[in-house]
């Protein structure tokens, strides 16, 4: 078996043990808190999207719904600026082995390479986009972009990207959830693909 092999199949199993790990907090008590943790450091370095708390925790508890949304959508936030100090101080050191464990460095490439051409809507837009939001906030890091600009950018992303999960599990519940889950990139895709066109139009007319 390769080195190649060998480092896919640790990382698939990585993955597979912190999911598991993810759906058992979201069921503890304190699993706003866990919430709250695992929403900051997604967005720096943990690979697993606080959706697979967050859609659980709105279905079992949907009366604090909302307040679901805002804890993720603050601390994804706040968790972007550490990402982005990681990306601006440390990037070599900490965020380059991070990309290259996960296997995200053909990803973060397209990722650098939409920071030059479109800068703030790149953020936005990653904002609820599939991609892992870290590797923005790593790259707006690395790149030096002007860090007022990407928090904005990031509360706007992330609050449509939240509040939409939010609005639409109450919406469906529990008998859609796995159907939502199978989706949600599909979702997000034609949600950005609505914004491509409406910013089409603004620059155009």
């Amino acid at each position: 078996m390769s080195f190649p092999e060998i480092r896919l199949m640790a990382t698939v199993a990585i993955f597979r043990w912190l999911y598991n790990k993810v759906i058992f907090w979201s069921q503890h008590r304190h699993a706003p808190y866990y919430l709250a943790g695992v929403s900051f450091i997604e967005s720096s370095f943990f690979p697993i999207p606080p959706d697979v708390m967050l859609i659980p925790m709105v279905i079992s508890k949907p009366f604090a719904a909302w307040k679901y949304a805002a804890i993720t959508t603050f601390a994804s936030i706040c968790g972007g600026v550490l990402g982005y100090l990681l990306g601006l101080v440390a990037f070599e050191i900490i965020g380059s082995p991070l990309i290259t464990l996960f296997g995200y460095e053909a990803m973060y490439a397209q990722v650098v390479n939409w920071f030059e051409h479109y800068g703030f809507i790149a953020v936005l837009v990653a904002g609820f986009t599939p991609i892992p939001y870290k590797l923005f906030t790593l790259a707006a890091g690395a790149t030096q972009m002007p860090i007022i600009p990407f928090i904005l950018a990031s509360i706007f992303g992330r609050a449509i990207r939240f509040y939409m999960v939010v609005w639409v599990i109450k919406g469906l519940g529990k008998k859609y959830e796995p159907l939502f889950l199978e989706y949600i990139d599909t979702i997000a895709w034609i949600l950005i693909g609505l914004l491509g066109i409406g910013i089409l139009i603004y620059f155009l007319y």
